[in-house]
């Protein structure tokens, strides 16, 4: 393939990109957007494709559409036409899927791995042990609607009354799909082998039944990959089939449509393995917040679908409070004035920031909303429960209370930002800070922002050509920030809690700065990291490390906060805290109005 076309059909915008070889690699030509047309007076995705890949056309000077407005796929070497078309989708709300498992804390959370890993957003999650008498567990199932249902539960020869239980009650429900009237709502089985027939006798006559391979054959194993296979097909079949106009796009694309969010994941699933890398990536948007992960080469993925930066903003001040968004304000602000700034955000999704003060107070709910979604991400990302390990049994025991998380922060080498508050931040380094800030990475890690968000058409470009989508990635996607190293633990603020030695110079970072050394992308500094004792840079509490730090458009970031990070309880000082880093970073270009730090609207 020489040139590629790809398209994602988003809920507001469709985004096109043109993708050529040159010379021994695959590099962005050019990318166009418009206004996606799922919704009335159009209703049809295609009106709004073509829009897109016309914009392209008028860009490029290349002919990409055929004289019947279709997308013009070539044969041999012409100037006209591409080699191949992929597209994505979210538009229309996107694949929502509602889960249901015997063991709350096992079976449903594979469960929810797998939908998640798909590209799904999780609308409920039904277990036996959930706390819900059975009619409440059906009124649910009966009102949420979802595109389809996943059932799993009971290991391989394990229990078969509770399995049947679960789809009594969806058989008691009667669901209907969110979209098509008239059709049956697909539920996926993924359960207990010896279920299988018991299953299949209560819901054939109910809903659209596919059986699949156990998402936990055994306690110590757990297999995700069929289910999220059926669940891409599904998708196809019953959701993109009902969407207006996908079934004329679906014959214009060389592979399946697959979900926006599943293709980003796959595409960091592809860059970390072809890399050998631990990766966390992290998607902000005006409703959800999508964070991604593959740490010991286990991909997760996880939506919080009530936190991100317009519709959802007000819901990050509930879950967060006040006082959390507050701590990232270097300015006085009533409490009155700071909600009701929020308010108006939520109610006006579209505004951007026309002030300093509003780009911060945007910012520290940005901040907020990335912390609750990593946190949520913890709490998904985990070691399978119930799984037996060798090692004491008051450790054991423990384990199997806590669901050990796979998110190490000391292990994590690169993290991506992406979403209009990080890509599209007005200083590359308040996009660092608010990562560094929200996530706290200790150790050595790099940073990176997506440049104009195109990584879903990669994704799924990686699908068939994994080595044209990797090279885009890297060289026309990513923009990289920097490194960032910080080290773990806590120190009396002052103290030199770090030396630094690399060539032509030396460091020494004091417990509670941050500084910014100015490193070029594309150019390396070899280092010596000696910590403090009981600080780490990832050698253990107080051992040296020589490692090779990375450039780029922030440069390297010396954290001395601590880990985790304190802000002062007091607030003058907290403010000044605030400021004295901001201002050693370059943060932000003045400080804000006096009349807005008095607290005025």
């Amino acid at each position: 393939m020489e040139r590629i076309l790809a398209t994602d059909c988003g809920s507001t915008t469709t985004k096109a990109i043109l993708i050529e070889r040159v010379g021994e690699e695959y590099r962005l030509i050019a990318r166009g957007e418009a206004p996606t047309t799922v919704e009335a007076p159009f209703e049809d995705v295609t009106v709004g494709v073509l829009n897109a890949v016309r914009e392209l056309q008028e860009l490029t000077g290349r002919q990409l559409l055929d004289g019947d407005e279709r997308i013009l796929i070539r044969e041999g070497r012409g100037e006209a036409g591409v080699d191949a078309y992929f597209s994505t989708s979210s538009a229309g709300g996107g694949l929502q899927m509602m889960v249901a498992g015997v063991v709350r804390t096992m079976t449903t959370e594979s469960a929810q791995r797998a939908a998640l890993g798909a590209g799904a957003i999780v609308v409920d999650a039904i277990s036996i042990d959930d706390g819900r008498l059975p009619y409440q567990k059906i009124e649910r199932i009966r009102n949420v609607r979802p595109d389809m249902l996943l059932l799993s539960g009971g290991v391989d020869g394990g229990t078969v009354s509770h399995v049947v239980e679960l789809a009594e009650l969806i058989k008691a429900a009667d669901p209907k799909p969110r979209l098509g009237i008239g059709y049956r709502l697909p539920v996926i089985f993924a359960g207990n082998v010896a279920a299988r027939p018991h299953v299949e006798e209560v819901l054939k006559d109910v809903v659209d039944l596919r059986i699949v391979d156990n998402l936990r054959p055994t306690l110590e194993k757990e297999v995700l990959g069929p289910a999220r296979e059926e669940i891409h097909n599904l998708f196809m079949e019953h959701v993109m089939a009902q969407a207006p106009g996908y079934h004329k796009l679906m014959e214009w694309t060389s592979a399946p449509i697959m979900p926006t969010p599943g293709a980003v994941g796959l595409l960091m699933e592809t860059v970390a393995r072809r890399r050998g890398i631990t990766l966390l990536g992290v998607d902000i948007g005006g409703a959800t917040t999508d964070v991604f992960s593959v740490f010991r080469g286990t991909f997760n993925r996880t939506v919080s679908a009530n936190l991100g930066m317009s519709y959802s903003m007000a819901n990050v001040l509930l879950e967060a409070g006040l006082p959390q968004i507050q701590r990232w304000l270097p300015f006085e602000i009533s409490e009155a004035v700071l909600r009701n700034r929020i308010r108006n955000k939520m109610i006006r999704p579209t505004s951007i920031p026309q002030t300093l003060e509003d780009l911060m107070l945007e910012q520290a709910v940005a901040r907020e909303a990335l912390r609750l979604a990593l946190e949520h991400h913890k709490s998904l990302a985990v070691e399978l429960k119930g799984v037996q390990r060798q090692q004491e049994l008051s450790a054991f025991l423990d384990y199997q209370s806590s669901g050990a998380t796979l998110v190490d922060l000391m292990e994590l080498n690169l993290i991506i930002g992406s979403g209009g508050t990080l890509s599209h931040a007005p200083r590359r380094v308040q996009a660092a800070l608010m990562m560094v800030d929200a996530f706290q990475p200790e150790g050595v890690t790099e940073l990176a922002v997506d440049s104009i968000f195109m990584m879903p058409q990669l994704g799924v470009l990686s699908t068939l050509h994994p080595e044209a989508a990797t090279q885009v990635f890297e060289r026309d996607c990513l923009i990289r920030l920097g490194t960032v190293v910080a080290p773990k633990g806590v120190a009396q603020p002052g103290e030199v809690i770090l030396h630094a030695r690399y060539p032509g110079g030396s460091l020494e970072l004091k417990a509670g700065e941050i500084l910014r050394m100015p490193l070029e992308e594309g150019k390396e500094l070899p280092v010596e990291l000696r910590p403090a004792r009981g600080m780490d840079v990832g050698a253990g509490p107080g051992k040296a490390r020589e490692v090779t730090l990375t450039g780029g458009a922030v440069g390297i970031l010396w954290d001395g906060r601590g880990r985790p990070l304190q802000l002062p309880a007091d607030p003058r000082e907290r403010r000044e805290t605030l400021w004295r880093w901001f201002d050693a970073l370059d943060v932000y270009p003045a400080r804000p109005r006096t009349a807005l730090m008095a607290g005025s609207s």
